[in-house]
């Protein structure tokens, strides 16, 4: 096939290929998954040099945080597909006492995935498992900002799919993103800014597409007074400078008591020194911190901060940039202490290892300043009390939320994942994911006795008296 197809070709020969791809089985699917899975097992050394040479991640964060999760995505939909696409049976109807009703699983067709730079194979490759798990054609775009990994990717895929059944493109975000949202797509997923997320919407919205959005928000930790400081700080610093804060899922800030704020600040602190390096210069060396995207993400870090400290805020460790930082793609791990909610870093999604430290009077205070902002992908908790956790969790919303630690619900493959409100829309992830790419057919079968006979028109002629009169006492208690 040729090789330099535009995406309107592209999706004309997928659509050609689209009802037979449609009525492959559970083992034809899962043997195409299992020949991903061994390919990407056999080129995922090529995966961690690519990713280095992009923002030097490195091999051991690459292959905890995006090789082992997307191997687990596959085998997953492997070991559970033949259960998965099964009809589920549903209940009888008092009325249709002798049909049967069923949900069938359905491919929705021909889908987009558009995938973004921060954990650039772990969310390309999993919602294309899901999407081939349930039987659809895809076209994937990954992101232009990581190119080295991108092509990568397009030849890993080259490899196990034909382009007329899963087909990478490349190319700018906007220009590229554009072309393909234009296209009558069944389904479009796409994972990034909520900002770009909304445009995504609108445009699928004009060919009715269903869309999946995984985007962000600012994801806040809230401490309880009875939290063991140094437990938590290890945690929150991890998954604060874990991929430099690039997480959609990153803790963004912290509310805490106000007097644990600095107890907190220190011990976060002191966890990044034993984690990174005890100096700046130390820290600007080490190999296990990962490099930002781009300079100018650099410089938006460095203005926040600087917004932070001119309002009154103090750096416990970090907030001094050098002029190289930018060119060197280096944003320092930080910790902030005094920040309230009229600076600017309290505006938007950080998406860098700095941590506000918001301090708060009582735990009503601080479900009350989340409760004003918009719905996060996570939250998390730290602390204790049963009856304070249960409190969080009842009085907030949040696509996800993990207690006493971060980051890890996302592994969990038997829950869903997905965001809320500004955060996202619909999930994903193991069942959820092949429920994503599903349309949910609802099909009745006729049974043996037609009931409906009784009910034909005209309405006080037909059908035994006694009968009708029985099925309308039913259909009254139903409708109450």
């Amino acid at each position: 096939m040729n090789q330099e197809l535009s995406p309107e070709e592209l999706f004309e020969s997928q659509g050609k290929r689209r009802w037979e791809i449609a009525k492959t089985t559970a083992k034809e699917r899962i043997a195409k998954l299992q020949k991903l899975r061994k390919a990407l097992v056999v080129r995922q050394q090529e995966f961690y040099d690519a990713v280095w040479e992009d923002f030097h991640k490195p091999q051991m964060e690459a292959q905890l945080c995006e090789v082992y999760p997307a191997l687990s995505e596959i085998d997953c939909a492997v070991a559970h597909l033949d259960e998965w696409m099964e009809d589920k049976g549903g209940n009888w109807s008092p009325l249709f006492p002798t049909n049967k009703s069923v949900s069938h699983f359905e491919p929705k067709g021909r889908v987009l995935i558009m995938a973004p730079w921060n954990y650039p194979l772990l969310l390309f490759v999993s919602p294309i498992v899901a999407a081939v798990a349930a039987g659809n054609t895809v076209i994937a775009k990954p992101s232009h900002k990581t190119p080295k990994v991108s092509l990568f990717l397009e030849s890993l895929m080259a490899e196990v799919f034909p382009k007329d059944e899963v087909a990478v493109v490349q190319g700018d975000g906007a220009v590229l993103g554009d072309k393909l949202l234009s296209l009558p797509f069944d389904h479009v997923f796409f994972t990034g800014s909520p900002k770009v997320g909304a445009h995504v919407a609108q445009c699928a919205a004009k060919v009715h597409a269903g869309v999946t959005l995984e985007l962000g928000g600012k994801s806040p930790v809230i401490v309880l007074d009875d939290v063991r400081i140094k437990n938590a700080a290890k945690k929150i610093a991890w998954g604060k400078c874990l991929n430099a804060g690039q997480t959609c899922i990153a803790p963004d800030y912290a509310l805490c008591p106000a007097k644990l704020v600095q107890p907190l600040a220190e011990a976060v602190a002191e966890s990044i020194r034993e984690m990174y390096g005890s100096t700046d210069e130390d820290r600007r060396q080490c190999e296990s911190f990962v490099r930002i995207i781009e300079a100018n993400a650099v410089e938006r870090h460095k203005t926040l901060v600087e917004d932070a400290l001119a309002k009154g805020a103090t750096a416990v460790i970090g907030g001094d940039f050098m002029p190289e930082d930018a060119e060197n793609r280096y944003t320092p791990a930080t910790v902030l202490t005094g920040v309230t909610a009229g600076m600017s870093i309290m505006d938007s999604e950080i998406f860098g290892p700095i941590l506000p430290i918001v301090a708060y009077d009582n735990l009503e205070e601080a479900i009350s300043f989340v409760q004003k902002r918009p719905k996060p992908l996570a939250l998390y908790v730290f602390g204790k009390s049963e009856r304070n956790i249960k409190r969080v969790l009842g009085e907030t919303t949040a696509g996800s939320t993990c207690v006493n630690h971060c980051i890890l619900q996302i592994e969990n493959l038997s829950e869903p994942f997905g965001g809320v409100g500004m955060s996202g829309t619909g999930n994903y992830h193991g069942i959820y994911g092949f429920k994503t790419f599903s349309h949910e057919r609802n099909v009745m079968f006729q049974g043996a006795i037609d009931s409906m006979q009784f009910f034909y028109p005209p309405y006080h002629k037909n059908g035994d008296k006694g009968l009708r009169a029985k099925i309308q006492q039913v259909a009254k208690k139903i409708l109450g």
